[in-house]
Order: structure tokens, then C-alpha cells, then sequence
């Protein structure tokens, strides 16, 4: 790739159940001049995540075929038309999966970074980005997390898991117990981010699992995989539990429309919470977020938690590798240096 131009992945075809490499092209263009009201942007880090696999599928805000995919993206203001964004600037925006993009300040959630000292780039699209900020919504805000109580959190290896875990932690949770989907995960759970416990969902029903891991019930479920996940953890809630569900992973590739959990008259059994969590309606809550985690991402206390592959012509294969589980933390492009 040559650095004089742009590049950009774009969508080709609709993916039919695990997205493939002949699904996207990547596409070469002209770096575009910044008009009036916009900056130019040069991306350094690019995320991508399981929710772009649902934008994939078309319809009401849907990614177009033919056209640059989108997704949060940090980069380095290079040329600027737009007052409140100068040359060196860095920003947070949503026209990832490019080299290149134009923004304007505050349009499509596109700000100026805080630049907090010691702190690393890739924390602002993982524990400080929209992960971070699900988590911390879901937690504090959905589910009303109090100290003393017992989480389970579901794909807690992955990115929204990971910072899950964190401020859980942070918050004062009893006990943190998490699945995953292979034993170095587990490993990976309860040797370096000090998961309570954890275990493989391919090792037996995850009903049961969970049952023996957490004998005495839990509080509180984040939910990023749905299925039989959710099932498991209805069973296991005690009476006024709470889930904030997140996402649903094992759908994604597959049948959208599942049928609902057996036990789910147990909601209303146990008088059970149960409320989706969508980020979107949570920005308010980022500099509550970075005031609450900065400190502690400076101390070591807690890491940024990423995966980083290198280069923008490995997008795709990271966004397919984010899917196959082979991330540990979040999934990120880098992009430039």
C-alpha cells in the first residue's frame, strides 16, 4: 500500500452466516482534502467488533455494499477546516476501516481525545472506548452493581468482558466468575485478570457449569453470548437478580430469532431484571468512566487488554479472527504508529 493514497474495506457481499475474505474488497483512493467544517484524519488504531457482523446483514442501518465500512476509530488530526480541530490533534470517531477519513468535531460522536499522561493509545477503543463504556453502563447503571454482590459475565475474555471484570472489581464485587471459550481463556481469567472463577462452555452445559461454580447463586449477569448462557444464568439468579444484556454472540452467525430460554418464567418467578444495554444511549457517562479509570490504568492497577494486529490490509482477518474467539481483550487494527 502505497502512502500517498487512500484505502478503505468496503462490503461486497452480503456474508451468508461466517463472513469470508471474498466478502470485502479493499479499495484505493485519492487522500481527500478536508472542505469547510471538516479535518482530515489520519487513523492509527481501528476497532472492530461483534455488532459490525450484524450491520453486515443490510436493512435500516445497515452497511451499504460497495461503500467504506464504518466503525470507532482513534487518529491524528493531519489537515483541518474545522475551528475545533487543529493539525496534531488526536480524535475519537466512527469512520474506521479506512487509512483516512473526514470528520467534523461533534458530529457522529467524534471528539477530542483528553490526552491522559501515561495512559496508552489502545485504552481509548478498548476499557476507556466503547467497551469500556458498555461495561461500565451495564454495570453502574443497567444492573445497579452493589458491593458485596456476586457477577457472572459471559465471553469474559473478550473486550466488554475484560473491562467487565475490571470495574466489577473496582466496584467491589464479592465474586467474578466468567466463561470463555477455551482453557488457555480460563487460564487466562483467573491467572492474570483475577477472575474468582471461570470455564470453557465447550466443557459440558454451561447450566451446569455455572451451577458448580457458583454454588450460592449470583446477583448479577452481563450477557454478551445469549442462548444458553442466559438460560444457565436465569436458573442460577437469586431472587431480584439482575441481567444486562449486552450482546448476543451466538446468534450472529446464525438464526437471529432463537427461541426464548425454557426457564424463562423464572424472571417473573424470581421478580428478575432483565434490559438490553445499547452504548449509544450511554455517552454521557465517558468522562465519568475515564475520571473513574485513569487513575488506575496509571497505577497498573488494570491494563488496556487488546489485541493488536498489525496493519490495515489485515482488517478483515482480524475482524474474522475477533469472531473465531482468537482475541484475548479487545480486537484492534493499527493502522500507523
Amino acid at each position: 500500500m502505497t502512502t500517498n493514497a487512500a484505502y478503505a474495506v468496503h462490503l461486497t457481499a452480503r456474508p451468508s452466516g461466517f463472513p469470508a475474505a471474498s466478502d470485502f474488497a479493499y479499495v484505493q483512493s485519492r487522500v481527500p482534502e478536508p472542505r469547510p467544517g471538516t479535518a482530515l484524519v489520519e487513523n492509527l488504531l481501528l476497532s472492530v467488533d461483534p455488532y459490525h457482523r450484524g450491520l453486515m446483514d443490510g436493512g435500516e442501518g445497515g452497511f451499504e455494499l460497495g461503500a467504506p465500512l464504518e466503525g470507532r476509530s482513534v487518529g491524528r488530526v493531519l489537515a483541518s477546516r474545522d475551528p475545533g480541530l487543529a493539525e496534531g490533534d488526536l480524535v475519537f470517531h466512527r469512520e474506521g476501516w479506512r487509512t483516512h477519513a473526514l470528520v467534523t468535531l461533534g458530529a457522529g460522536g467524534t471528539r477530542k481525545l483528553r490526552g491522559h499522561p501515561g495512559v496508552p493509545l489502545e485504552a481509548y477503543l478498548s476499557v476507556l472506548g466503547g467497551t469500556g463504556l458498555t461495561a461500565y453502563a451495564a454495570l453502574t447503571r443497567t444492573a445497579a452493581l452493589r458491593e458485596g454482590e456476586d457477577l457472572f459475565v459471559s465471553a469474559a475474555a473478550g473486550g466488554v468482558g475484560t473491562a467487565t471484570g475490571h470495574i466489577a472489581r473496582l466496584l467491589g464485587a464479592r465474586r467474578i466468575i466468567g466463561s470463555a471459550g477455551s482453557a488457555a481463556k480460563v487460564r487466562h481469567l483467573t491467572g492474570v485478570l483475577g477472575f474468582d472463577a471461570a470455564f470453557d462452555y465447550h466443557d459440558g452445559p454451561v447450566g451446569e457449569q455455572l451451577a458448580q461454580a457458583a454454588p450460592d447463586g449470583i446477583d448479577v449477569y452481563v450477557d454478551n453470548v445469549g442462548g444458553d448462557h442466559l438460560e444457565g444464568a436465569i436458573d442460577v439468579l437469586r431472587e431480584y437478580g439482575r441481567i444486562a444484556w449486552v450482546g448476543g454472540i451466538s446468534m450472529y452467525n446464525g438464526d437471529r430469532s432463537p427461541a426464548a430460554p425454557r426457564n424463562l418464567f423464572e424472571v417473573v418467578h424470581k421478580s428478575l431484571r432483565l434490559e438490553g444495554v445499547l452504548v449509544r444511549n450511554h455517552t454521557n457517562l465517558q468522562e465519568e468512566l475515564e475520571d473513574f479509570l485513569v487513575p488506575h490504568l496509571r497505577s497498573g492497577r488494570i491494563g488496556t487488554d487488546t489485541t493488536v494486529v498489525q496493519g490495515f490490509d489485515h482488517t478483515v482477518d482480524a475482524f474474522r479472527g475477533m469472531l473465531r474467539g482468537d482475541n484475548l481483550g479487545k480486537m484492534l487494527v493499527r493502522v500507523a504508529d
